[in-house]
């Protein structure tokens, strides 16, 4: 990492790091200082606010860690056979809790669809697209999400709106620490580590990740590749 990369990533992540303490000490102090003051839904919503901005925390470190283990080549995969429309409902639902006001239609595969993956790693995925689909929607507060099966793979897309990405930045995107050079990147929260992550784990898995973007339907579209589940690829992987 040269240094201007490393300066920068250094800033970003102070700021991250500082702006939910900043909420979580603000929120905490006003209640411990006027608790008879407040009454119980001013209550509610303040340990909401506290409980999503502790949320965030941890998974900005949990972010952090992850690149790490990515770059040191310590990451372990824990294969299974992993329900797909159950895990990327339960994407949904969490993400949900920090984007209240998103849309999220979840078109599933007509039939049960499994595969073999680390069933963590894959919700940590999902959660790192879903959130970055949120983020990066102009106008729109729509995020289609959709499961299918095509040839080896179980496959999920998810599609945003309002927004697309230049061709000659497709690639980049998936690179540590990068963040599109826009209004929109210079007025939303991130690290620049949720794609690299999320490209990094899925070929762990034997997976693949693409994007696509249209220009004139201001669309972008995440689709995530993961196996199909067979008995015989997971003997052969965990070595039985």
């Amino acid at each position: 990492m040269n240094n201007n990369i490393k300066d920068e990533f250094i800033s970003t992540l102070s700021h991250e790091i500082r702006t939910p303490l900043t909420s979580i000490k603000g929120f905490s102090q006003t209640m411990l200082s006027s608790w008879d003051k407040i009454d119980d839904e001013k209550k509610k919503e303040f340990i909401e606010i506290i409980h999503n901005q502790s949320q965030r925390l941890i998974n900005l470190c949990e972010n952090v860690l992850n690149v790490a283990k990515i770059d040191s080549n310590t990451e372990k995969i824990i294969y299974t056979k992993i329900d797909i429309n159950k895990i990327v409902q339960n994407s949904i639902n969490i993400t949900n809790v920090n984007h209240k006001n998103f849309n999220f239609t979840f078109e599933k595969s007509k039939n049960e669809i499994f595969s073999l993956a680390d069933n963590d790693k894959v919700q940590q995925i999902l959660l790192n697209i879903l959130d970055n689909a949120c983020k990066y929607s102009i106008n729109s507060n729509e995020i289609n999400i959709k499961t299918y099966s095509e040839n080896d793979f179980n496959i999920i897309s998810v599609k945003n709106f309002g927004n697309y990405i230049e061709n000659d930045k497709l690639e980049k995107i998936f690179e540590k620490f990068y963040r599109i050079d826009s209004y929109i990147s210079t007025t939303t929260q991130g690290s620049g580590l949720g794609l690299y992550i999320a490209k990094n784990l899925i070929e762990k898995m034997q997976g693949n990740i693409k994007v696509f973007s249209n220009k004139d339907k201001k669309e972008t579209e995440f689709l995530v590749y993961l196996p199909i589940y067979e008995v015989e690829k997971l003997t052969k992987t965990i070595g039985v």
